[in-house]
């Protein structure tokens, strides 16, 4: 138990130090973007735009809304979206995160699972045509635009055979299919390709050659001990890229309209929300400290020789 403490006490001081200095980066840079979010109303008086600073608290000092900033955030309050009416933003984002949650771990667990299977039966028929289909499939899925296979899919899917939504987000678990299938590509050529560059390198070691000697079918010596090997470089790609697609594709949720956190990150960009901006980059680099701190655990919980460093040892 004293060494879990002693693992996770400074990490966790070294999370919450790094998430600060991510917050007062993030406000410092969008208040120093030219522009307002005002650009969009032409109509607008001097006098207007002046009450309207002072409503918003623009007309402070810099350090003034700094701080108040930080207080807010620490209160848990990100402030109001200036696009939507005064609305404030954890209800915003609150409403839209659950479309791009979902989105992010069907695609992520659809995506690792296939691509691990690719690998395995890559590295299991190394050199033959099988291996060269998988490897050329998981150089295609690594370098193809995501935003060109949902265009693919809609066409294929949804105009010509008429199988399933094109879009939005209003048929249940059907309407989920093909964005899912255009996020997954990605996540599913890195698993196939490190899983096949781990597993040839496990099963061509020393002890796998005993195994076999000793009469160990090959399915089993994959499962118990070439899966194992892979799951330490898969975890290093898949847990950022979870974060990624857990806090939406900007494009593909446009493409497929799912009411989706990427989705309003678009709409703030364009009018210069600058709070829904902020807060929505908050999130994001707090969903990827955790999730690289779940990993430092993950490691140690997969194999066993992965030690928590000790004064000492």
């Amino acid at each position: 138990m004293k060494r879990w403490i002693r693992f996770i006490l400074p990490r966790l001081g070294y999370m919450a130090a790094t998430l600060f200095l991510i917050v007062s980066a993030t406000f410092f840079l969008m208040n120093f973007l030219p522009g307002t979010p005002y650009n969009n109303q032409e109509k607008l008086s001097p006098l207007q735009i002046e009450m309207l600073n002072q409503k918003y608290g623009f007309s402070q000092p810099l350090w003034q809304r700094y701080l108040t900033y930080i207080g807010n955030i620490l209160r848990g309050d990100f402030g109001i979206s200036l696009q939507f009416s005064d609305q404030k933003i954890t209800t915003l984002l609150g409403n839209r995160l659950w479309p791009s949650v979902q989105l992010g771990l069907q695609a992520v667990v659809f995506g690792t699972v296939a691509g691990v299977i690719l690998g395995i039966v890559s590295a299991m028929k190394q050199n033959t045509w099988i291996d060269t289909f998988c490897s050329l499939f998981a150089i295609i899925g690594r370098s193809m635009p995501n935003f060109v296979v949902a265009v693919l899919l809609q066409f294929v899917f949804a105009v010509s055979l008429k199988l399933l939504p094109i879009g939005l987000w209003n048929d249940g678990f059907r309407s989920t299919i093909l964005p899912t299938l255009a996020l997954s590509i990605s996540p599913m050529a890195d698993a196939a390709r490190f899983t096949r560059t781990e597993m040839i390198e496990v099963l061509s070691s020393d002890y796998i050659e005993l195994a076999r000697a000793k009469g160990m079918s090959e399915i089993r010596l994959v499962l118990t001990h070439g899966l194992r090997n892979t799951l330490i470089p898969l975890v290093t790609i898949i847990g950022p890229m979870m974060v990624s697609l857990m806090t939406g594709s900007l494009v593909v949720e446009n493409i497929f309209a799912v009411p989706g956190i990427g989705e309003q990150f678009t709409k703030s960009i364009l009018s210069n929300d600058y709070y829904t901006i902020m807060a929505v980059t908050i999130l994001y680099s707090a969903l990827l400290i955790v999730v690289v701190f779940l990993m430092d655990i993950l490691y140690r919980m997969i194999d066993p020789r992965v030690r928590i460093e000790e004064k000492g040892e």
